[in-house]
């Protein structure tokens, strides 16, 4: 496992956003390095020294937040991953069964902060941001994308979103060009109201999610359904395929996805977890569906010797980097480099019942 907090000291009176590079330049983002160890390395820029408890090499690039108060790093974008999101507030106003961040009532304003990590971002880099619910914050938000790719168009962001706060009143700002390069993942668990919102745990989620979903695709949004397969959504996955195909066939894709064992999802594993090697044809008949009606589909999170030889085609190595193991037989497997894995956290037992390709 990466990590990506790591114990840190630095002269600064206030927390920064800077660029580890190797050497020294006359740009102010960046800091420069001056030593390493095996166990530390030693940085310089316009906000004064900071030691990192982490060797140069694998820092090298990085676009880090330095908090001097509470003594640590947060590496925000790491320059040679594909997988980095930001995480823009802990507050949510949905409680999902299976979630696996679970919300918080604090929130702390970073925007500003995340806003200079990404104009420093490497170039064609697709950012994540996500929570908690970034939309509660949905001026900021916006803020933040319209100031970064109109500074760097070559940015792309993947916005993870419950889609509860969109309003007519939004749909003309969305239809600016600098949306195209904005994906909005946002999860539809049911074709029926009750089902989606019990899921959820929010009363009214379905039918403010329904009418959020018609502004995006007024202003032209592209929009990412996501879809968690588990026992409450499988049996229903055929009907939602259906409501997709129906009435959201111009979505850029449907993503269906494996169960993370975190978060809320831990605590409800025996009850939620579905073994797709023997619960995958309510999977299969919903993708027929809607690829039969044009909806390209990807399933993310599910282990290629779990998926039916018909369908690894649509799998997708999914699991970020840093949260990313496994199994030993996997070594000896051919299929690896395009597999997802398992999730650090995904029981031990699970994981080794794999069989390789």
């Amino acid at each position: 496992m990466i990590a990506l907090a790591l114990p840190a000291q630095s002269d600064a009176r206030a927390p920064f956003v800077t660029r580890l590079a190797a050497t020294r330049s006359d740009r102010t983002t960046d800091s420069f390095c001056l030593s390493s160890s095996a166990e530390h390395s030693l940085w310089c820029g316009a906000n004064g020294l900071m030691e990192i408890a982490h060797p140069r090499a694998a820092l090298l690039g990085d676009i880090v937040l330095v908090d001097p108060a509470a003594r640590r790093v947060e590496r925000l974008i790491r320059a040679t991953s594909r997988h980095n999101t930001l995480l823009v507030t802990e507050r949510c106003d949905q409680l999902c069964v299976m979630c696996s961040q679970p919300p918080r009532k604090t929130h702390v304003d970073r925007f500003d902060l995340l806003t200079q990590a990404c104009l420093l971002a490497p170039h064609g880099m697709t950012i994540g941001i996500s929570g908690g619910e970034p939309t509660l914050y949905l001026p900021q938000l916006l803020a933040l994308v319209e100031t970064v790719r109109a500074a760097r168009d070559d940015v792309q962001f993947h916005i993870l979103s419950n889609g509860q706060h969109f309003t007519q009143a939004h749909v003309e700002r969305l239809r600016s060009p600098v949306y195209r390069g904005v994906t909005w993942g946002i999860p539809l668990y049911a074709a029926q109201p009750y089902d989606h919102d019990s899921i959820v745990g929010k009363q009214g989620a379905y039918d403010r999610l329904e009418q959020s979903l018609v502004h995006l695709l007024r202003a032209g949004a592209r929009i990412e359904l996501r879809t968690v397969v588990t026992r409450d959504t499988l049996p229903g996955l055929l009907s939602l395929a259906r409501a997709v195909t129906l009435n959201l066939a111009h979505i850029e894709q449907w993503s269906i996805m494996g169960l993370e064992n975190i978060g809320f999802a831990r605590q409800r594993w025996d009850a939620l977890q579905v073994d797709l090697r023997t619960g995958f044809a309510p999977l299969a008949a919903a993708i027929d569906r809607a690829i039969l009606h044009g909806v390209p589909v990807r399933l993310f999170n599910m282990p290629l010797c779990q998926v039916p030889p018909a369908y690894r085609h649509l799998a997708v190595a999914s699991i970020s980097d840093w949260k990313q193991r496994f199994a030993k037989a996997c070594d000896g497997c051919s299929a690896k480099p395009d597999c997802s894995g398992f999730f650090e956290w995904h029981p031990d037992i699970l994981v080794e019942e794999v069989t390789p390709l």
